[in-house]
């Protein structure tokens, strides 16, 4: 197995040794992990492998017992949520909101963090808006109430919400859960579209192995609070390395120059 692989020269955020634990159940241990810059980092492994600790570490939801987690060189203790707010924008698996707000209402949240005392800069955020919802494919639905909203729409808007704070990083915590195949494909697309088009760093939490090979740039298996591997998919993705990662032997084969784990 590959353990803390360096992804690259250029990292955007840093986890060094941090360990965690909730009481006396340890949950990381000593882990090391780089998420290279304008990639896509998927993080996966089975249930209780440490994937949502990881997440609220990396999002500042969460402080570490012990090591530190950095964005651009600094310590995220040291940053205040506003601050962080700026840098990075973030998308949960479970969302809530009042379901009479529109989608324009929602995705305006998202510029929260750039609020200033004097009111300026209502320009530039009503363009930051628009744009949210154009790349997300929602402005058409703009005025129209978040409970009206498919799955697969509401989504689009959560993400759209998370764009307008135009921040460089976007975390997604089990993005395309409980929706049918189509809006699983259409979001996942839309991800890498924001990657390809515009430069963002993503950091995801994905079940699907596939879904995870086909849409990242790197991966990241977690077992037991430790890394298990962390590269490119086709360096990293192994009979071996998935049948250490989830207790199951599955075949993996290559077919149109892609890597596939065949169920």
């Amino acid at each position: 197995m590959v353990n803390n692989v360096r992804m690259g020269t250029c990292p955007v955020m840093e986890v060094r040794g941090v360990n965690f634990s909730y009481g006396k159940n340890q949950i990381l241990r000593e882990l090391d992990l780089i998420i290279k810059e304008k990639s896509i980092t998927t993080i996966m492994g089975a249930n209780g492998c440490g994937k949502s600790t990881l997440f609220s570490l990396m999002t500042k939801n969460l402080e570490p017992d012990s090591g530190r987690v950095f964005i651009r060189g600094r310590n995220l203790k040291n940053i205040s949520l506003k601050d962080f707010a700026t840098k990075v924008a973030i998308v949960q698996q479970y969302n809530d909101a009042p379901g009479d707000i529109t989608v324009r209402q929602l995705v305006s949240f998202g510029r929260t963090p750039h609020i200033t005392f004097l009111g300026e800069g209502e320009k530039e955020d009503e363009e930051k808006i628009a744009w949210a919802m154009e790349v997300t494919g929602i402005s058409e639905y703009s005025e129209r109430e978040i409970s009206r909203l498919s799955g697969g729409q509401k989504q689009r808007a959560w993400i759209a919400m998370a764009l307008a704070q135009r921040s460089e990083m976007i975390f997604l915590d089990e993005p395309t859960t409980y929706l049918d195949v189509r809006y699983q494909i259409e979001l996942l697309q839309l991800i890498r579209s924001l990657n390809t088009t515009y430069g963002l760093t993503i950091v995801m939490v994905l079940h699907d192995i596939n879904q995870a090979l086909h849409y990242s740039d790197y991966l990241v298996g977690l077992k037991s609070g430790k890394v298990l591997f962390a590269g490119k998919p086709n360096e990293v993705i192994t009979e071996e390395a998935i049948s250490e990662l989830y207790g199951i032997r599955l075949k993996v084969a290559h077919l149109e120059n892609r890597i596939h784990v065949l169920m």
